[in-house]
């Protein structure tokens, strides 16, 4: 965000840039998702590096806006390909092995790891940025094509399939014929799954809300701090922090659900991420608030996750990730070019009270809603529920 906007482009066009990435990821998802699920979870993470080099190359090189775009739709088709892919892939290796249940501690690991690269990246990448932006792409090209290789020696679990990939009477029409009806049939399967099971799309809607907001917040805050006279070293030292939670926190998080269980994760960080937005609006501890949605941030990744897994037949699982990960696009289709806009005209300080108020009154509304769905599943455990809910 801040390289483009050195280079001259609004926070609105950033916004309709990355907006642009999201319609890419909505119209997509579930494609790539159904391509995983159908053609293998490996050969949906190698093609998906393989784009994600060809955004790098576009966002560093290109100087038309036109072509900014083509670098984040790439960037989106390389996400789209790795998104739903990558967690069927490790689920589903632990499903064959007897390890469901080694789910959460194994992605509570996944993430520390994932943040203390995030640590590392954001300090080196702070600190080249200052000096030089070329050494930044040039080495985040070097660690994709790196990524890429040790893709190759992932080994496919084999999932046993329900359903032909296309119907029998299908088998004479053209490949291209073929791969539309699969991956259509593949599409409906997967959403009478979700039908069936109601309580996914009440996880998906909830959890890619809330990442949106964290989401938003690190791309804007970036502009916010840049704008206050910060550099790019000690915004990185920033965002490593709140990594530093995130990946502590995601070790923890089995133990912290256990403790204060499913009920617990769901009404208590939103509550969390509501603290953190006012703080970051109307104190001046924006980087205290910030690094505190790391902690939001690394329970929700591993809880929520295991979660939905458990609820997904494999046959459907990379597919029904995609719906997912979809969810979050739709979401950041809305939100992020509002919030741009807002900072344009007014201030990203307004537009951070505004997102405070935004998700004030969408607290309440999902108290209420989570509040009807607990009593609900109690009813269907066969627990006594007292005219209060208790």
């Amino acid at each position: 965000m801040i390289y483009l906007a050195s280079r001259g482009f609004t926070l609105l066009q950033l916004g309709i840039l990355e907006g642009m990435f999201h319609i890419t990821s909505f119209l997509m998802e579930v494609p790539t998702g159904a391509v995983a699920d159908l053609w293998g979870r490996k050969i949906s993470r190698l093609a998906g590096r393989v784009f994600f080099l060809i955004s790098l190359a576009l966002m560093f090189l290109a100087q038309e806006f036109s072509l900014q775009l083509l670098g984040f739709i790439t960037c989106a088709l390389g996400y789209n390909l790795e998104s739903g892919a990558g967690e069927a892939l490790v689920y589903d290796s632990l499903l064959l092995d007897g390890r469901k249940d080694d789910y959460m501690r194994v992605t509570g690991k996944k993430e520390l790891v994932y943040q203390a690269a995030s640590v590392a990246a954001y300090l080196v990448g702070g600190y080249l940025a200052v000096r030089s932006y070329p050494m930044v792409f040039y080495l985040s090209m070097g660690i994709a094509l790196a990524s890429l290789v040790s893709g190759l020696f992932f080994i496919e679990p084999h999932i046993e399939k329900t359903t032909s990939m296309y119907p029998e009477s299908a088998s004479r029409l053209p490949l291209i014929r073929k791969i539309r009806i699969s991956m259509k049939n593949q599409t409906i399967e997967s959403l009478k799954v979700i039908r069936r099971q109601p309580r996914i799309a009440f996880l998906i809607l909830f959890s890619e809300l809330m990442f949106t907001i964290i989401v938003s917040l690190f791309f804007y805050l970036q502009n916010f701090w840049k704008g206050s006279g910060h550099d790019e070293l000690y915004i990185g030292i920033i965002f490593a922090a709140g990594s530093i939670a995130s990946g502590l926190t995601s070790i923890k998080a089995p133990a912290i659900e256990k403790k204060i269980g499913e009920r617990g994760v769901l009404l208590t960080m939103p509550l969390l991420l509501l603290i953190c937005l006012w703080g970051i609006a109307v104190t001046p501890w924006q980087a205290v608030f910030y690094v505190m949605t790391g902690i939001i941030e690394g329970i929700l990744i591993v809880a929520i996750s295991d979660y939905i897994n458990r609820l997904i037949p494999s046959k459907n699982r990379a597919t029904i990730l995609s719906f997912q990960s979809m969810t979050f696009s739709l979401f950041m289709i809305v939100l992020f070019p509002i919030i741009g806009w807002v900072g344009d005209t007014t201030s990203l300080k307004t537009a951070f009270l505004g997102m405070a108020v935004f998700v004030t009154f969408l607290c309440m509304l999902y108290l209420f809603l989570a509040r009807s769905l607990f009593v609900q599943s109690a009813k269907k455990a066969g627990r006594v529920v007292d005219n209060k809910g208790k």
